[in-house]
């Protein structure tokens, strides 16, 4: 990887492009799915923190335990996404809307 061309990126897309290659490769494939995972982790912290909710209350609410609700949170471990509807549509009052591009 060359500084001189990270340095002379333009935006945010084509310094990705450089560092991780274009979309569609194995590459940026693997960030973009980590990058998501680290997202929707974030939203889950928050939205938790906001409900002046414990990982423990939470995990009670929903049925599973603190240490799973801590693992998503860090973004140490997979979610189902009906598992992410009952977080958070029962466990914190929050709607959840899907986008497929």
């Amino acid at each position: 990887m060359n500084e001189e061309n990270i340095k002379n990126a333009k935006n945010f897309d084509e310094l990705l492009d450089i560092k991780y290659g274009k979309t569609g490769t194995q590459k940026r494939d693997e960030f973009e799915e980590k990058a998501q995972y680290f997202v929707i982790s974030e939203m889950l912290k928050e939205a938790r923190k906001e409900a002046n909710m414990t990982q423990e209350q939470l995990a009670e609410k929903v049925g599973t335990k603190k240490s799973y609700i801590s693992r998503l949170e860090n973004g140490k471990c997979d979610i189902q996404l009906s598992t992410l509807y009952r977080i958070f549509e029962f466990g914190l009052g929050k709607r959840i809307n899907l986008l497929f591009e």
